[in-house]
């Protein structure tokens, strides 16, 4: 019996275990850390300092590892593909690892020497047809480090945080999108006296004083005075008030 009941406990130890940890991983799935991001053309990127605070909130016993070659720096590769950082970390006896490519500034590979690719020739926010040379500077060490945190950072994504920042990251690359023309700020162009008059006389007309005007503009349109109607907000306005009986008709 001594025998049964000992396996009967570690069994529901280990269960107790595996429940504690899916706790834990939905904890850190359903964790919205949008506060600690910042948007970089398509992609999202999270604080490493952040990440890595939050996610020992959940386990402090948590350790990471920066894998380093014979030189001891943490970069893999060679000049012709570029190169490769790796990070792993271990949770509660399980140790996961992630790789990440040193980038530039728009996600290309960074190699010992700088070098050039084709893209898209735009001008006046329209493309020519034609294919120009962009360069992509030389990797230095700087760039490897901001790797290396990039990685640890999704790293720490294996484990649930921040993993839906991730999701389509495996997806086909889409086609270079035009770059968007800057917005042109809206002039606002200010209603002539001779149109608010007429607006507060069709008013009148229709049994409706200025007050009444200014309660419904207020109402509808959620503006203080008349002055600040734009011409569709006015022609909004004219309409509604012609649809009204006359005064008279009313009696």
């Amino acid at each position: 019996m001594k025998l049964i009941d000992d396996r009967l406990e570690k069994y529901f130890e280990g269960y107790e275990v595996e429940e504690k940890m899916e706790n834990k991983l939905n904890k850190l799935l359903e964790l919205n850390v949008n506060n600690f991001t910042k948007k970089k053309g398509k992609l999202t990127y999270l604080s490493w300092a952040r990440a890595w605070r939050e996610f020992l909130k959940v386990y402090p016993d948590a350790t990471y590892n920066i894998k380093k070659n014979e030189n001891g720096t943490p970069e893999f590769g060679n000049a012709k593909f570029g190169y490769m950082v790796f990070t792993d970390v271990t949770v509660e006896g399980i140790t996961r690892e992630m790789w990440l490519p040193v980038m530039d500034g728009a996600n290309k590979a960074m190699k010992d020497e700088p070098y050039t690719h084709k893209v898209k020739e735009y001008k006046n926010y329209k493309p020519t047809g034609n294919m120009i040379d962009k360069t992509v500077a030389a990797m230095s060490m700087f760039d490897v480090n901001k790797a290396v945190m990039r990685c640890l950072t999704k790293n720490l994504a294996m484990d649930g945080l921040g993993l839906y920042i991730y999701a389509g990251e495996d997806l086909p690359e889409e086609p270079e999108e035009t770059p968007a023309a800057p917005k042109k700020p809206i002039k606002k162009v200010e209603l002539a006296q001779t149109k608010i008059k007429a607006l507060y006389t069709l008013a009148d007309a229709k049994g409706k004083s200025s007050e009444d005007v200014k309660a419904l503009i207020k109402k509808n349109l959620n503006i203080d005075s008349t002055k600040d109607l734009t011409l569709d907000q006015y022609n909004t306005m004219v309409k509604w008030l012609r649809d009204k009986p006359d005064k008279e008709s009313d009696k």
